[in-house]
């Protein structure tokens, strides 16, 4: 949610509904935890399974994470989702009405099942969490020759401005940093050196 603006309880009971609990064959087997078909372009692993039609191609993941970050990808690259992108993140109906609509899945109740899963699990407790103090990197000018670092666990804004020798003022600036505070996933750019 923090990296490309898609709502949490979106992605979770997508992620929930799409992967039968985690216990569904594409899950298990492809760590596939969304139904991802192939499509045009897919180089990667493939699995075959019969969803609208049979024998139909999916794509196999390394692991569960790895199927998470390209669903978000997924959906932030391909223009009929780009309305989607208007709806606030806090309007988990609209965005699940809006999958349905921009053609994710073809079953009618596909948005009310979504909507159960976020309100029968609390779902939304995971939105907006910690976002007042984030700002995703399509919203700052990134400068040229700028680099991008992504948060991983352990890393802190210390560390982060050792390793590549910037000052901690001047990632905090051109980040828009607020209360000196990153998230594991996060995106931060690196100016280059002068």
């Amino acid at each position: 949610m923090q990296a490309y603006g898609i709502p949490a309880s979106i992605t979770l009971a997508q992620g929930i509904l799409e992967s039968g609990m985690g216990y569904g064959r594409l899950a298990t087997e492809a760590n596939n935890h969304f139904g991802i078909k192939c499509h045009n372009g897919w180089t990667g692993k493939r699995i075959y399974h019969d969803d609208d039609r049979k024998g139909e191609c999916f794509r196999v993941y390394k692991n569960p994470e790895t199927s998470y970050r390209d669903h978000s990808l997924f959906l932030k690259s391909r223009s009929r989702y780009d309305f989607l992108f208007d709806i606030r993140t806090s309007h988990y109906k609209a965005w699940a009405k809006g999958l349905k609509k921009a053609g994710y899945a073809t079953d009618p109740k596909y948005p009310d099942k979504l909507i159960s899963l976020i309100e029968r699990f609390d779902l939304t407790r995971y939105d907006d969490k910690k976002m007042k103090n984030y700002v995703a990197l399509k919203d700052m000018s990134i400068p040229k020759s700028s680099q991008i670092h992504v948060v991983s666990k352990g890393d802190t804004l210390y560390s982060v401005s050792k390793k590549y020798n910037v000052s901690l003022e001047r990632l905090v600036q051109l980040n828009k940093i607020k209360d000196q505070t990153i998230y594991l996933g996060q995106e931060l750019i690196i100016p280059s050196k002068p």
